[in-house]
């Protein structure tokens, strides 16, 4: 008989972790739009009021690796959670863009918070014979919270009174997680940490994991070839016509995920992770290709799947190498740097790519992401899949 995933806690923990991500993206997509509204501030302003979140975030992540190993990722997930409704409720206050801006950043570091812990009690409760499969069927909650988020925000913005709608249905989800926290029973001593080795910890170690960088740098590298598709979709659909495909993209790219990761978590426990990471690296590099070169709504939505089935894929099991590869006490440490170099490669791309748009266009900043990724096959051989056997 196999060892058990699918317990009480593993769902609850998915499903709190889902809403949140949920949130992130519903707003994510609406707030920019709101600040111009009721604050009629710059587009450029606007947009900070969008990607601080992910500055918030990281501050969350960078943070609550250290938190985890003094109070437990349990009690941290009840403090995140809890604090991410009282900020949700703030939106509704209408007081300065400045005011906006201090409560997203503010509910960015919540959402690092949640994520991190929510993280750390996946990687620790999950049998060691299935923590790919595991973290492959964990982490489809952020798959469809990508998919769904944005269709529910563009969907309630074409009422009336959108957005006080949009704010409600965060103050409500909020409550679902908060109600949900009631559901968890942890035993203490899972997360017992050995306290000599905390005391050799070098500086680094006080705040990240070391052993989970390199894994965790090609992450950075993939986030950033990602970033410009999450961000730039929608413009680069109208200049190349192809508004009505763009309208599904995510919605395959989920699809193809969804169907794969499942069978990629089950293979890479069985085999190891170079049976997956190498072939899915090659997908992304020709998905990334067929998305620069899109004529028809047909290649457009291929490259969707192969995005899916490629950087989809690597996402979850580059995850599961960075807690993998290191101590159950530091597991805590181990997601919360994997997140660290994910977030900025995917929060900060979108900035770098958008500086050379106005000169190169968007068929070329895509087509730049290509060798990008190829590059990254043998850095990963150097940085981890060499090595790879050790740790499986």
């Amino acid at each position: 008989m196999k060892d058990k995933i699918w317990s009480k806690n593993f769902i609850v923990i998915s499903l709190i972790n889902f809403l949140s991500i949920l949130m992130f993206y519903l707003l994510i997509v609406t707030i920019a739009s709101y600040a111009i509204e009721t604050y009629h501030v710059s587009t450029s302003i606007a947009g900070l009021v969008s990607s601080i979140y992910v500055i918030g975030a990281l501050i969350g992540r960078l943070l609550t690796g250290r938190l985890i190993g003094k109070l437990g990722p349990a009690k941290i997930l009840r403090i995140g959670v809890i604090l991410f409704f009282i900020s949700a409720c703030f939106y509704f206050i209408e007081i300065h863009i400045g005011f906006l801006l201090v409560n997203r950043f503010i509910q960015g570091v919540f959402v690092g918070i949640i994520g991190t812990a929510a993280g750390t009690i996946v990687a620790h409760i999950l049998p060691a014979t299935r923590k790919g499969e595991g973290i492959g069927y964990y982490s489809l909650s952020v798959i469809l919270a990508t998919a769904i988020g944005p269709f529910i925000g563009i969907f309630l913005m074409k009422f009336e009174n959108g957005n006080d709608y949009i704010f409600g249905l965060n103050v409500l989800l909020s409550l679902i997680m908060i109600g949900a926290l009631a559901f968890i029973r942890l035993e203490r001593e899972q997360f017992h940490a050995n306290q000599q080795e905390q005391k050799e910890e070098s500086f680094l170690a006080k705040f990240m994991e070391p052993k989970s960088i390199p894994i965790s740098f090609i992450a950075l590298l993939m986030g950033f070839a990602y970033s410009g598709v999450m961000s730039f979709l929608s413009f680069y659909a109208e200049e190349v016509n192809l508004v009505e495909a763009a309208s599904v993209f995510f919605i395959v790219y989920a699809l193809a995920t969804i169907f794969t990761r499942p069978f990629c978590g089950r293979l890479m426990d069985a085999k190891g992770p170079n049976l997956i990471v190498y072939p899915c690296l090659v997908i992304f590099a020709a998905g990334m290709y067929l998305f620069s070169q899109a004529s028809s709504g047909w290649m457009l939505l291929l490259s969707a799947a192969l995005i899916g089935l490629g950087f989809g894929n690597f996402n979850s099991i580059a995850q599961t190498i960075a807690v993998k590869v290191t101590e159950p006490h530091r597991f805590g440490f181990a997601t919360s740097t994997y997140y660290i170099f994910y977030d900025l490669g995917l929060g900060f791309g979108p900035y770098l790519l958008g500086l050379f748009v106005p000169f190169a266009g968007y068929r070329s900043i895509f087509l730049w992401m290509v060798p990008i990724i190829i590059i990254s096959i043998p850095l990963y051989s150097v940085l981890h899949g060499r090595k790879a056997k050790l740790y499986i």
